[in-house]
Parts: C-alpha cells; sequence; structure tokens
C-alpha cells in the first residue's frame, strides 16, 4: 500500500471543465429539436463533441490531479478508446432525448445511457493507467459511482429538456458538471493501488515526458479552445435565430396593420402589462392607465362589464376569447373592435396571452344600413301589397258581376246573327279577367308572406338535424310515395344551433322541389347528407336525380318569380328567392350544381352556432351594444 494525494489546483480545473462542458453541450443539444434537417446532425454532433470530450478532459485532468508518488504511463489504444465512449453515449443521448416525437419518458433512457457511457470512459481510462503496481477496485464503491452517473446524467437532460432558459442551463451544467467531478473521484477512492517489488514493470513503463501540471494545463487549455469554438458557433447560430425572430414579428405585425389591427399581449393572469405600442397609439392611454384592467375604462361603458367578464371566464377557462366592443380612440370616436386573443402555453401552463383588436367600424356601419334598408323594403313591400289588393278586390268584385249579367247579355243578342260569337267571346274575356286576378292574388299573396317571415324575430335553439330532417322527410312521404321516390337522411348530421321554423322551411321547400322535379323515366333518389365547412360551418347537401337545371339557369332560380325548364308544375317561382333569403338570415349561403338530365344538388352552408342570436332569446343579439 501506499500514500497518495491530489493536486488541489488540478482537481478545481478538472471540475471547472466538467461545468463549462456540461453547459456548452446542453446549450448545443437544447438546438437539436429546432434545427433544419441539415443542420440537426451537426448540432448532435456537436453536443457529443463538447460533453464526451470535455467530460474525457476533466477525467484526464483528474488523473493528473492524483499524486501516487511513483511514475504513470498511459496506453495510447485504451484512453483514446476511452475518448470514444464518451463522445459515442453522449451523442447517442441527446439524438435519442431531442427526437420531434421525445417526451419525458425519454429522458428516462437517454440520462442512464449518458451515465453508462461516462462510467464506461472512466473505468477504460483507469485500465489505461501503466504503474508499478496492482490495482484493485471496492465494488460498492464502484457500483456507487455508477449511480451518480446516472442520476446525475438524468437530472442533467430532465432539466434540459423541460426548461430552455439560461438560468436552468446553468442549473442543469452545474448538476451535471459536479456529478461527473464527483463521480470520477468516487471512482479513484475505489481503487487501490499496491506496489510491487522494484522493477517489476520497468520494462512496460515510460515516464511522461513532460511534468503532470504542465501536460494538465495543455489538455484543459485546448479543451476550452474547443469549449469556446463550440459557444461561439452557438452565438452565432442564436444571433441567426433573433435575426429570425425579429423578422417574423415585423412580418406579424405589418400584417395586423394591414388588417387594421392592434396587436396587444397580457400576462397569464389576462392583465395588460409592458410597453403596449398598439393600444396605446389607439387609445392614447399612457402605461399607468392601461396597465392592470385599466385598459377596460376605454372601452365604451355599455359594453366594459360584459367585456370584463366575459375576459375573466375565458382566461378561466384557458380558452381563445372571441368578443366584440366599442372602443374609444385617441381623437374621441368610438370605433368597433372584433377582438381573438390566445393563449400561449408552455409545459401546460399559459406563459401569456396575444391578442388582436380588429377594426370593424365599417362593416358594421354598414350591416346597419342593410338592415335599415331591408327593414324599408320590407315595409314598402307590405304597404304596396296592401294598396295592389285594394283594386284587385274591385276587378274581382266587377268580374263577377259581369258574369252574372252574361246571361242577360246573351238573352238580349239571341236573335243577333254573331250572338254565338260573342257570348264565347265575352266568356273567353273573363276567363282572362279571372286568371290574371287569381295569379295577381297568388303575387300579393306571395309578397306578404315573404314580407312578415323578413319581420319575425327568429328563435334559435339547438337542432338535431337527422331527426328534423327525417321528420320533414317524413311529412311528404305521400308526394315521394306517388313520385316513386324514395329520400334517404344521412344518420349522422351534425346538430346546428339555428331558428328552427327557418330551418325546417329552407329543407321543406328544396325536399318539395326535389321530389316535384323528378325525371318520370326513373326511379326518383334524393338524398340528404353532410359535410364540416371550417372550423365553424357545416355544409348540408340536399341531391336528387331528377331533370337538372341549365347551367345558364343557375343563378337565375334563386331570383324572385323567376322559374326555369319546362312549366308544367304549379308554382310562382318565389320558393327559391324565399329560402336564399332565409338562408342568408341564418348567416349562411346556399349553392347549385346542376346538370340537365341528370340531377341537382343544392348546398346549404350554415353556422354550427347561430349568428343571428342565443337560445331562448328574441331578435338578432350583437356582441356589442348598438
Amino acid at each position: 500500500m501506499m500514500h497518495a494525494g491530489y493536486n488541489p489546483v488540478l482537481v478545481a480545473l478538472s471540475v471547472a471543465i466538467a461545468i463549462l462542458s456540461a453547459y456548452v453541450a446542453l446549450d448545443l443539444g437544447a438546438r437539436v429539436r429546432g434545427a433544419a434537417p441539415g443542420q440537426r446532425w451537426a448540432w448532435v454532433a456537436g453536443a457529443a463533441g463538447a460533453m464526451g470530450g470535455g467530460i474525457w478532459s476533466m477525467h484526464f485532468i483528474g488523473m493528473l490531479a492524483f499524486e501516487m508518488g511513483m511514475p504513470v504511463a498511459y496506453h495510447l489504444g485504451l484512453t483514446a478508446l476511452s475518448l470514444v465512449i464518451a463522445v459515442a453515449a453522449t451523442g447517442v443521448a441527446f439524438a435519442w432525448v431531442n427526437r420531434a416525437a421525445a417526451g419525458l419518458r425519454d429522458v428516462l433512457v437517454s440520462g442512464p445511457l449518458m451515465g453508462l457511457g461516462v462510467a464506461g470512459m472512466h473505468y477504460t481510462g483507469m485500465a489505461a493507467m501503466h504503474v508499478p503496481g496492482n490495482l484493485a477496485y471496492s465494488v460498492v464503491i464502484v457500483a456507487a459511482s455508477i449511480a451518480i452517473a446516472v442520476a446525475a446524467a438524468t437530472a442533467a437532460l430532465w432539466l434540459t429538456f423541460r426548461q430552455h432558459g439560461v438560468r436552468q442551463k446553468l442549473l442543469a451544467a452545474g448538476v451535471m458538471g459536479i456529478a461527473v467531478a464527483g463521480m470520477h473521484y468516487t471512482g479513484m477512492a475505489a481503487a487501490t493501488f499496491t506496489v510491487e517489488e522494484a522493477g517489476a514493470h520497468a520494462a512496460h513503463i515510460t515516464a511522461l515526458g513532460q511534468d503532470q501540471q504542465t501536460l494538465a494545463l495543455a489538455v484543459a487549455g485546448a479543451t476550452f479552445a474547443i469549449l469556446f469554438l463550440a459557444l461561439f458557433a452557438s452565438s452565432v447560430d442564436q444571433q441567426r435565430v433573433q435575426e429570425e425572430y425579429r423578422a417574423s414579428e415585423a412580418r406579424f405585425r405589418a400584417a395586423i396593420q394591414a388588417v387594421r389591427g392592434v396587436l396587444w399581449t397580457n400576462d397569464a393572469e389576462g392583465r395588460m402589462m409592458g410597453e403596449q405600442p398598439g393600444w396605446a397609439a389607439l387609445t392614447g392611454q399612457t402605461r399607468a392607465e392601461y396597465e392592470g384592467f385599466g385598459w377596460a375604462s376605454a372601452v365604451h361603458p355599455d359594453d366594459a362589464a360584459s367585456s370584463l367578464a366575459a375576459w375573466a371566464a375565458t382566461v378561466a377557462a384557458q380558452r381563445d376569447f372571441v368578443h366584440e366592443h366599442r372602443v374609444r380612440a385617441r381623437d374621441g370616436s368610438w370605433r368597433h373592435f372584433a377582438i381573438h386573443a390566445v393563449p400561449i402555453l408552455r409545459a401546460g401552463a399559459i406563459r401569456e396571452w396575444v391578442g388582436v383588436h380588429t377594426d370593424i367600424t365599417e362593416q358594421r356601419e354598414a350591416e346597419a344600413e342593410l338592415r335599415d334598408s331591408n327593414e324599408e323594403l320590407q315595409r314598402y313591400a307590405y304597404i304596396v301589397s296592401h294598396d295592389l289588393r285594394a283594386p284587385l278586390v274591385n276587378v274581382m268584385g266587377f268580374t263577377s258581376e259581369l258574369e252574372e249579367t252574361r246571361g242577360e247579355v246573351a238573352q238580349a243578342l239571341r236573335d243577333h246573327p254573331q250572338a254565338g260569337r260573342i257570348d264565347a267571346d265575352l266568356g273567353e274575356a273573363l276567363g282572362f279577367i279571372k286568371a290574371a286576378v287569381t295569379r295577381m292574388e297568388g303575387l300579393i299573396a306571395a309578397i306578404l308572406r315573404l314580407s312578415r317571415e323578413g319581420r319575425r324575430a327568429f328563435r334559435v335553439e339547438p337542432l338535431d338535424m337527422t331527426t328534423l330532417l327525417q321528420g320533414l322527410a317524413d311529412a311528404q312521404h305521400h308526394q315521394t310515395d306517388a313520385a316513386g321516390a324514395r329520400v334517404n337522411i344521412a344518420p349522422d348530421l351534425p346538430e346546428i344551433t339555428a331558428d328552427r321554423l327557418a330551418v325546417e322551411q329552407v329543407f321543406a321547400n328544396l325536399l318539395d322541389n326535389a321530389v316535384k322535379y323528378l325525371d318520370p323515366q326513373r326511379p326518383g333518389r334524393i338524398t340528404v347528407t353532410a359535410v364540416t365547412a371550417g372550423s365553424n360551418r357545416v355544409r348540408f347537401d340536399v341531391a336528387d336525380n331528377g331533370r337538372g337545371i341549365a347551367a345558364r339557369d343557375h343563378a337565375r332560380v334563386f331570383e324572385l318569380f323567376r322559374r326555369s325548364g319546362v312549366q308544367d308544375r304549379p308554382g310562382e317561382g318565389i320558393g327559391l328567392a324565399h329560402v336564399k333569403a332565409l338562408v342568408r338570415s341564418l348567416g349562411g349561403r346556399i349553392d347549385v350544381t346542376s346538370e340537365l338530365g341528370q340531377g341537382t344538388t343544392f348546398s346549404v352552408t350554415l353556422p354550427r352556432k347561430a349568428a343571428t342570436g342565443q337560445a331562448g332569446q328574441a331578435g338578432p343579439v350583437s356582441l356589442a351594444a348598438e
């Protein structure tokens, strides 16, 4: 047995190298996941070289710090192998934990792998030592050193995977570096050197050509140079990332300005914090005025309470915020804004909120003007139809009187040679008058129905569309059976929220038309299906194999009092015009695709949730007070 000790300067140098190399490696490794496919393996190689090379350098300097009082030589092959083991193990560990699909559970694979690689490097390096004596190990202490390496590597990778800030990487590097050094010196404590008789291995031992401290400093210098270059590469890449981030932010802000939007951010609790240049430019509020919930003072008094309540509920539920309210602009005017905010998550928790106020003042003003115009047209139609009906009643009355006096006229002209022709002409003229009056009465009644429908307030409710449409099909089964047709309603139609009566009128009219205009030359087939159209819309398709509509008439069929094709079915040309008006009132649209002789498909796209109100309320409901 012999007495040994450590050079404290070299021990401190070895620990410093371990921590620095761990930091550099974790910094490089953190870039693997976000790297482009062509750069991924370069960052893995850099991280492996920094960690493996740094740990090996720490180990080598730690070995040189061990003062045994006898000459030491190293086997070149085993020393090189120890370096390869360290680099390969850390490289595989970094590659595994930074896969795109990797999760925290993968740390339990890569951490032990890196720890075993560190331990393998250490004991391979120990085996490379040539001393004039025997080397023995304590199994318990060896096991403890390996456990330290595995636990440290796992903890360091877990900290790095969980967070990516500088503080977190410093903490992870400190844990890894100190633990690696602890593993090394624990492994050294497990070794027992026994001096042999003089000259026992003299033929196999070559004294070092340099002083141990000089060699240690040379290795440390080379290691620091390599780590510096790695940090420099990381810094260059960080500058590139920041440039891309600034360019992306500039593009985003330009896009917001292009759509007349105002970008703002709130903290995780929903409070407006920090500099908000967009909001300040819009409202004229200072930072002290808008911070926290002070922004609400710029919201219209009629909208402020509902906006705060909706925002608080959204923050509590951690969902997207969609709302409307009026905001007082810098010039004192009130502007309508649509708001959309989304939470930014980190590790499953909200880090902040990013929102956009989009100016929709002109849109709301145009909608108000359109509503006023529609209401005026409806009043006009109602008044006109009443005024037309009054003289029509007189025409119908006098026509009845003429029919009653027709016999008297015939009696008076019974001896006239043209009596038969005059009576026939009179009868034909009265028939034309009666047909025209009946037609006019039907048109006036249709105008009155449209006018009343336009003034009706919608009452929205959840609608099971499969049940609703099946009920409409069952109500028409007599007509369907008479036409020899079948109506198939898809069993999985999505539910929507809308006015029941309006939806029933839309699809009842479409089903009735489909049955009415089937081709008698083949069995009729009518199907109703639905597909999702965007995040909040559903398209219902009513398809038939009937006569079809000529391409030139696709747009005309929705015009009032216009019909297409052969006019061998009763109708006033008002049904599809009514359907289109109802669909638009529901916030949707209707389209037609058709081919003569093949069939027709009417596609009705409706919101999943009502655009005109909410359940249990009458009339249109605006998100902001009018």
